[in-house]
């Protein structure tokens, strides 16, 4: 009786074995370029993720995906967030909609996009984009507890997004917003109007941080009216503002920024 025991768990030992040997052969045929699941992944990028992260995965309003795996995200920390949106603003994809292999699929694919759109680095001053930042940066984006909330936290952005990006953000923020950066004014049954940054919304409230960089919870039913505001709350930095120069030297520090560790 001991030994059949034996022998029968020895073989589920086996299969579990080869099941998993035969999923890891599945994931590397498709993250090692076959063309059917490279012509699936990008379908299914441009169909599900392309909305928030560009048709060149270059962010638009979500991160420039190209950055991240070239910062050395791995694949296994890439299946997780696509599962659960861990640590980010991402919706979770759960395996009810999307299947192991067409999150691989679209792994395959960003890799293929990296690859092709590796540039070289941008050459600039960071020291003087560093003296830039604080003068003209800091009051609304933090660094590592640094800064003001009014705009996104920088502290990694040197991992999330390309220089290219952050050069045409710098030159015109307008072209999309983050979420939980929207700016818009509420204008109160009272006629009083609050500007800010939408946290927050339902069909009853709206929770806004204002330019005061206060969190106001507000009813609707106090609300007259709610703009959407189409401008960005920062500023754009023109040739006239913002020399080409000045604006590399601003680049190369905020590539620099990859630590997501707060300062004490």
């Amino acid at each position: 009786m001991q030994l059949a025991w034996k022998l029968t768990f020895a073989l589920l030992l086996g299969l579990i074995g080869a099941g998993t040997t035969a999923a890891q052969d599945a994931r590397r045929a498709i993250l090692d370029g076959n063309p059917e699941a490279l012509k699936r992944g990008s379908l299914l990028f441009r169909a599900r993720c392309s909305g928030c992260h560009g048709l060149d995965a270059k962010g638009v309003s979500g991160p420039d995906l190209t950055a991240v795996l070239a910062a050395g995200t791995t694949e296994d920390r890439f299946f997780r967030v696509v599962r659960t949106g861990q640590g980010t603003d991402m919706p979770r994809f759960g395996s009810d909609q999307t299947a192991d292999s067409q999150v691989w699929e679209i792994l395959a694919h960003l890799r293929s996009l990296s690859q092709a759109g590796a540039s070289e680095p941008i050459r600039g001053n960071a020291e003087n984009g560093a003296r830039i930042f604080r003068t003209s940066c800091t009051g609304c984006h933090r660094v590592n507890g640094v800064g003001g909330a009014l705009g996104p936290d920088l502290s990694r952005v040197g991992s999330m997004r390309s220089a290219t990006a952050l050069m045409a953000k710098v030159r015109d923020p307008n072209k999309s917003h983050v979420p939980g950066f929207r700016p818009v004014s509420v204008v109160l049954n009272d006629g009083r109007r609050i500007r800010g940054v939408v946290k927050n919304e339902d069909a009853f409230s709206i929770q806004i941080l204002d330019v005061s960089e206060r969190i106001q919870g507000l009813s609707k039913t106090g609300v007259r009216e709610i703009v959407r505001e189409p401008r960005s709350p920062m500023p754009a930095f023109g040739a006239d503002r913002l020399s080409d120069s000045d604006l590399r030297d601003l680049v190369s520090h905020l590539m620099t920024l990859r630590n997501n560790t707060p300062a004490s």
